[in-house]
Protein backbone atom coordinates (compact mmCIF):
# COMPACT_ATOMS: atom_id res chain seq x y z
CA UNK A 1 0.00 0.00 0.00
CA UNK A 2 1.64 3.57 -1.21
CA UNK A 3 0.72 6.71 1.18
CA UNK A 4 0.88 10.01 0.15
CA UNK A 5 3.08 12.10 1.36
CA UNK A 6 1.59 14.66 3.37
CA UNK A 7 0.25 11.50 4.95
CA UNK A 8 3.65 9.85 5.78
CA UNK A 9 4.64 13.67 6.82
CA UNK A 10 1.82 13.51 9.09
CA UNK A 11 3.00 9.91 10.17
CA UNK A 12 6.52 11.12 11.07
CA UNK A 13 5.14 14.25 13.27
CA UNK A 14 3.26 12.12 14.96
CA UNK A 15 5.27 9.92 15.89
CA UNK A 16 8.80 12.79 16.57
CA UNK A 17 5.72 13.74 19.16
CA UNK A 18 6.22 10.63 20.75
CA UNK A 19 9.91 10.53 20.80
CA UNK A 20 10.29 11.41 24.26
CA UNK A 21 10.90 8.83 27.02
CA UNK A 22 7.93 11.06 29.13
CA UNK A 23 5.60 11.28 25.67
CA UNK A 24 5.74 7.44 25.82
CA UNK A 25 4.97 7.20 29.02
CA UNK A 26 2.41 9.55 29.03
CA UNK A 27 0.83 8.13 26.29
CA UNK A 28 0.98 4.76 27.52
CA UNK A 29 -0.78 5.89 30.79
CA UNK A 30 -3.26 7.32 28.98
CA UNK A 31 -3.61 4.49 26.89
CA UNK A 32 -4.07 2.42 30.41
CA UNK A 33 -6.86 4.55 31.43
CA UNK A 34 -9.08 4.79 28.59
CA UNK A 35 -11.90 5.51 28.11
CA UNK A 36 -12.32 7.33 31.43
CA UNK A 37 -8.79 9.58 31.12
CA UNK A 38 -6.32 10.79 34.12
CA UNK A 39 -6.24 14.45 35.69
CA UNK A 40 -2.70 16.00 34.67
CA UNK A 41 -1.83 15.72 38.72
CA UNK A 42 -2.10 11.60 38.59
CA UNK A 43 -0.14 11.89 35.20
CA UNK A 44 2.77 14.26 36.94
CA UNK A 45 2.32 11.72 40.73
CA UNK A 46 3.28 8.88 38.48
CA UNK A 47 6.03 10.21 35.95
CA UNK A 48 7.27 12.93 38.59
CA UNK A 49 7.27 15.60 35.92
CA UNK A 50 6.55 19.28 37.18
CA UNK A 51 3.48 20.56 36.63
CA UNK A 52 5.43 23.05 33.45
CA UNK A 53 6.99 20.30 32.10
CA UNK A 54 4.01 17.96 31.85
CA UNK A 55 2.14 21.00 30.14
CA UNK A 56 4.58 21.22 27.94
CA UNK A 57 4.67 17.55 26.94
CA UNK A 58 0.95 17.27 26.93
CA UNK A 59 1.23 20.29 24.18
CA UNK A 60 3.40 18.52 21.95
CA UNK A 61 1.15 15.54 22.07
CA UNK A 62 -2.00 18.04 22.02
CA UNK A 63 -0.67 19.19 18.61
CA UNK A 64 -0.37 16.06 16.72
CA UNK A 65 -3.91 15.53 18.08
CA UNK A 66 -2.53 12.31 20.06
CA UNK A 67 -4.28 13.46 23.06
CA UNK A 68 -7.22 15.15 23.93
CA UNK A 69 -7.06 18.26 26.46
CA UNK A 70 -9.94 18.84 28.57
CA UNK A 71 -10.48 21.50 31.68
CA UNK A 72 -12.78 20.74 34.53
CA UNK A 73 -12.85 23.93 37.09
CA UNK A 74 -9.04 24.32 38.01
CA UNK A 75 -8.56 20.36 36.38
Amino acid sequence: MKYPSEQITRLADMLAAMGTEHRLRIMQLLLSAHPAGLVAGEIQQEIGLSPSNLSHHLEKLRNEDLVKVRREGTF
